[in-house]
């Protein structure tokens, strides 16, 4: 019976094993996709603050809802950078479009300042897509339309999101005059206990709560001050 059990549990670690690698595989895929298709989403490489361009891209290809949601968990919405296969999301809070509720979630970003930056000045909303599987539900980050700006970051492709005044929607994705910027993962009503977890964790509250008292004349982490020129 204990040889059996024995054997029984090598063959369980063996196979979690082999799940795990073809996982990583199948994200190193799309990882590896984006990477090869580069010059077609920024094709003067510039991907300052241009989360928005991936998500168009990827919104207008040809796939399945799980095939999208992959495929969006390997940039940043908030300085367009590329995310390694395999990072770990951070848990937190943006504000509803229509009704200012707090919504929880997962956001899959670059680096820690990103976190605190898409807290502070985006927007969700959920909205309908219909995929190559059927008419599916996503949760959206939104931010105001940029284009009118007078100062507009000179650090950020302006052609990539507006026409004249206005946002391109042959070159973004827009939602109720708004921009999209990428993906929310997991959003659900924040609960007290959410809120709580948010404002203790080191980086989303600690960390967030450093960087949102540095005056933005001031402000070299992250993107430094380019996203947030753009959103605010």
């Amino acid at each position: 019976m204990k040889f059996f059990l024995k054997v029984s549990f090598l063959i369980l670690i063996h196979f979690s094993s082999l799940t795990a690698e073809v996982n990583f595989q199948q994200k190193k895929f799309y990882y590896e996709n984006l990477v090869k298709n580069w010059s077609k989403i920024f094709p003067d490489s510039n991907r300052n603050a241009a989360g928005p361009r991936f998500f168009k891209y990827l919104i207008d290809q040809d796939l399945t809802y799980e095939e999208f949601k992959e495929y969006n968990k390997f940039y940043c919405p908030v300085s367009g950078s590329l995310i390694n296969p395999g990072e770990k999301p951070d848990y937190i809070y943006v504000k509803e479009l229509r009704t200012q509720k707090n919504i929880c979630g997962e956001l899959y970003r670059c680096c820690w300042p990103c976190s605190c930056d898409l807290m502070n000045y985006t927007k969700v909303k959920k909205i309908k897509h219909k995929f190559k599987d059927g008419l599916k539900k996503i949760d959206v980050l939104l931010i105001n339309n940029p284009c009118s700006k007078k100062d507009f970051p000179a650090e950020v492709n302006r052609n990539y999101f507006c026409k004249n005044q206005r946002l391109n929607d042959d070159e973004v994705f827009v939602v109720d005059g708004k921009l999209v910027i990428g993906l929310f993962y997991e959003a659900k009503k924040c609960q007290k206990a959410d809120i709580k977890k948010i404002e203790a964790n080191e980086i989303t509250g600690r960390f967030c709560a450093f960087k949102n008292d540095i005056p933005l004349e001031e402000m070299n982490i992250g993107m430094g001050d380019i996203f947030i020129r753009m959103a605010r």
